[in-house]
C-alpha cells in the first residue's frame, strides 16, 4: 500500500457502504442487510445484499463483493488511488502525499492517453466538419435536422470522412501508438486489411463522460448504410451501461428532474429548444447502472421515448427500473409525432413544455397499456383488466398512495372503486405471500423460475471454491459475525487450520486483527489486499453464509461440525504434501479431531 493502513482504515470507516453505495443504485432494507438488483449483471430477483454491520457488499448471483473502495472501483472503473482520493473528499479526510507504484502510474498513464486521444478525434471530426469540402454531407445533415451553429459548437458536433483509414492515418501523424487507438475503439486492425477506421462517412457526436471528458463517440452513416447508428465498442473509459450523453451539461440545468430519451439526436434538439436537462443511454437499453447514475443527480425522470410500439415497451421497461432504484417516473405523450425532435419540430416548445406538465406519473401509463391491451366492453375482459391492474397498485407500499392510485384509476375507468379496492387487497395478499416464500426460498431457490434458476447456477459454477477453502470460509464468516467466537475457540482452532489461498492469509489477518482491537472489521481486510479480482474473492470468503436458521443448539452443533471439518482437512492436506509422514499418527490426530466437543456457553 502506499498509503498508511490508518489513513485507508480512516477513510473507509468515514464512508458508511450503506450511504455511498445508495447514492448508486436503490437499495430496500431487507432484515439485517439491504438489497437490490445487482449492478454488474442482469437480474430478475435481487441478489446483490449490503451489510452495515460488515461494511461490506456482495452479490450472491454472480459473486461481485467487496468493500466501499471495490464497489467505486467495479463501478466507476477508477483505480484505488482514484476511488480512495473520491471517497476521501466526500468525508473530507486529507490525504498525505502518497507515492505511486510503477503499475499503478502505467495504469492511470495509459486512462490519460485514451481521454487524449479521443479528445484529438473528436477534434478533428469538428474541423472536417465545419472547414473542409468533404465536410459538406455532414454540414447538410445538420442543417436538414435544424440544428444550428451553435448547437454544433456546444455539442462538438463532427464528420468521419469518407476514407476508412482517415481518422488513422490523422492520430499516427499526431504521435498516438496503433495500441492505443486500439484500445480507445477509433481504430480496427486486421492482419490482411490492416487499420481501419471504427468510423467513417458518418456524422459524428462525441460522447462525454459526467465531467465533460470525450471518452467515446456516437456516429450515424450518412446514406442507406447498415447499421444507421453505431457507438463505440466499450473500452476502459467508456462503459455504456454506467454512461448517460449529455449528463455533464443536464446536471447543471435548472429544471425540474432529466427528461430521458432513446438517443442523443433527440437531447441535442431538445436542448436547443432550451430543454437542457435531457439525456439519453448510448446504444443500449436503460439499465440499473444507468437509474443509479440519475438518481446521483435526481430523483424524477421524465420519460419521452418514441410513442411506437417498440418505445412505448421500452418505457414500460425504463418504469420498473427506475421505481427499482428510487426514482419518480412519468410519461410524456408525444402522439401524434414519433419522437420529442418530431413533436418540437411541428409544435413547438411551448407545445412541448405542455406536454411536460401533463406527463403521468408511471403507474398510471401503465395501466393506460393495460387497457388498449383489452376490450372494456367485454366483461371477461373488463375482468381481466381489473385483476391485472390490481397487482399493479398493490405493488404500491405507501397506504395512501395506494388508495390514491386506486380510486384514480377507478375514477378513470368507471370502475367499481370499492370492487377494484378489494381486488387490490386481494392482490397485495398474495404478493405478500409470494414474498414470503422467496425469502424463505433464498437459500434453497426452489420456487425461483427455472431460467433463473440456471442463470444463478451457470453463475455459481464458475465461482465455485474448492471444498476446504469452502468449508474454512463458512467458519471464518462465522467467527466474523461473532467476534465472541474467536475467545471461545481460542485453544481450538488457529490461522494455520484454514488451508488454500488467499484463505490462509485473511485468517491470518483476522486473526492479528481480533488479537490487537477485539472485534474483526472484514471491510479493513478487503482493502489489505491489492488488485480488485482478489479483493472479490476475499469479500466472498467473508460473506459466506449458512444455507438456513439454527437455534442455540444446532448453532452449536454447526461450530463444532466445522471445526472438525476444516482442521481435519488441513491433516488431509498434509498427508498429501507428505507422503512420509507417519500415518498412525495421523489417523489418530484425526480421531481426537472427530471426538471433539466445543462449549460455546
Amino acid at each position: 500500500m502506499f498509503y498508511p493502513e490508518e489513513t485507508i482504515e480512516e477513510v473507509r470507516s468515514r464512508n458508511d457502504i450503506v450511504d455511498v453505495i445508495s447514492g448508486y443504485v436503490g437499495l430496500k432494507k431487507a432484515g439485517r442487510t439491504y438489497k437490490c438488483c445487482c449492478p454488474f449483471h442482469t437480474e430478475k430477483t435481487p441478489s446483490f445484499t449490503v451489510s452495515r454491520e460488515k461494511q461490506m457488499y456482495h452479490c450472491f448471483g454472480c459473486g461481485a463483493g467487496g468493500n466501499v473502495f471495490t464497489f467505486l472501483m467495479k463501478y466507476d472503473n477508477l483505480t484505488f488511488p482514484e476511488a480512495l482520493k473520491m471517497l476521501a473528499d466526500r468525508a473530507g479526510v486529507s490525504l498525505p502525499e502518497s507515492e505511486l507504484s510503477a503499475e499503478e502510474k502505467k495504469k492511470i498513464s495509459h486512462r490519460e492517453r485514451l481521454y487524449e486521444v479521443n479528445k484529438v478525434a473528436a477534434g478533428y471530426f469538428h474541423y472536417l466538419l465545419q472547414k473542409s469540402e468533404r465536410g459538406e454531407l455532414g454540414r447538410k445533415y445538420y442543417e436538414k435536422r435544424g440544428f444550428t451553429q451553435e448547437t454544433i459548437q456546444r455539442f462538438g458536433l463532427g464528420f468521419a470522412d469518407i476514407y476508412s483509414d482517415d481518422l488513422y492515418r490523422y492520430l499516427k501523424k499526431k504521435g498516438f501508438s496503433d495500441e492505443l487507438m486500439r484500445d480507445a475503439g477509433l481504430v480496427k486492425f486486421d492482419e490482411k486489411k490492416g487499420p481501419t477506421d471504427s468510423f467513417w462517412n458518418r456524422v459524428m457526436v462525441p460522447i462525454a463522460d459526467q465531467n465533460g471528458r470525450v471518452i467515446g463517440f456516437g456516429g450515424r452513416v450518412l446514406g442507406d448504410g447498415k447499421p444507421k447508428y453505431i457507438n463505440t465498442v466499450e473500452t476502459e473509459i467508456y462503459n455504456k451501461s454506467r454512461l448517460l450523453f449529455n449528463l455533464n451539461l443536464a446536471k447543471r440545468s435548472r429544471r425540474k428532474g432529466f427528461i430521458l430519451c432513446e438517443g442523443y439526436m433527440d437531447v441535442i434538439s431538445q436542448y436547443q429548444a432550451g430543454f437542457d436537462n435531457a439525456v439519453a443511454s448510448c446504444g443500449t437499453a436503460l439499465t440499473s447502472g444507468h437509474a443509479g447514475l440519475v438518481k446521483r443527480y435526481t430523483d424524477e425522470v421524465y420519460l419521452a421515448y418514441d410513442s411506437d410500439g417498440a418505445g412505448r415497451n421500452a418505457t414500460l421497461k425504463a418504469i420498473r427500473i427506475l421505481r427499482e432504484a428510487g426514482v419518480r417516473q412519468r410519461v410524456i405523450n408525444l402522439k401524434p409525432y414519433k419522437d420529442p425532435d418530431e413533436f418540437i419540430r411541428n409544435e413547438g416548445t411551448e407545445a412541448y413544455e405542455e406536454r411536460i406538465k401533463d406527463a403521468i406519473p408511471g403507474r398510471m401509463f401503465e395501466i393506460d397499456m393495460l387497457v388498449e391491451a383489452h376490450n372494456m366492453n367485454d366483461p371477461e375482459e373488463k375482468t381481466r383488466f381489473m385483476k391485472e391492474a390490481a397487482v399493479i397498485l398493490a405493488e404500491i407500499e405507501d397506504n395512501v398512495g395506494r388508495i390514491n392510485y386506486t380510486e384514480a384509476v377507478a375514477r378513470k375507468y368507471m370502475l367499481d372503486p370499492d370492487v377494484l379496492k378489494r381486488e387490490v387487497t386481494g392482490a397485495g395478499m398474495a404478493g405478500l405471500t409470494r414474498r414470503r416464500s422467496d425469502d424463505l426460498s433464498e437459500r434453497g431457490e426452489t420456487s425461483r423460475r427455472p431460467e433463473e434458476l440456471s442463470e444463478r447456477g451457470e453463475l455459481r459454477r464458475k465461482r465455485q471454491d474448492p471444498p476446504e477453502t469452502e468449508a474454512g470460509a463458512h467458519l471464518l464468516s462465522m467467527m466474523v459475525a461473532d467476534s465472541t467466537l474467536f475467545q471461545k475457540l481460542r485453544d481450538v482452532i488457529t490461522p494455520d487450520d484454514f488451508i488454500g489461498e488467499p484463505l490462509h492469509s485473511v485468517a491470518k489477518r483476522i486473526f492479528r486483527q481480533v488479537e490487537e482491537t477485539g472485534t474483526a472489521v472484514p471491510a479493513a481486510i478487503v482493502s489489505l489486499f491489492d488488485g480488485a479480482d482478489e479483493q472479490e474473492l476475499v469479500s466472498r470468503l467473508l460473506t459466506k453464509e449458512l444455507p438456513f436458521e439454527m437455534g442455540d443448539e444446532a448453532y452449536r452443533q454447526v461450530v463444532t461440525d466445522m471445526v472438525i471439518k476444516v482442521k481435519i482437512l488441513r491433516i488431509e492436506k498434509e498427508q498429501k504434501e507428505n507422503p512420509g509422514a507417519n500415518a498412525i499418527q495421523l489417523a489418530r490426530k484425526k480421531n481426537q479431531i472427530r471426538n471433539l466437543r466445543i462449549n460455546l456457553d
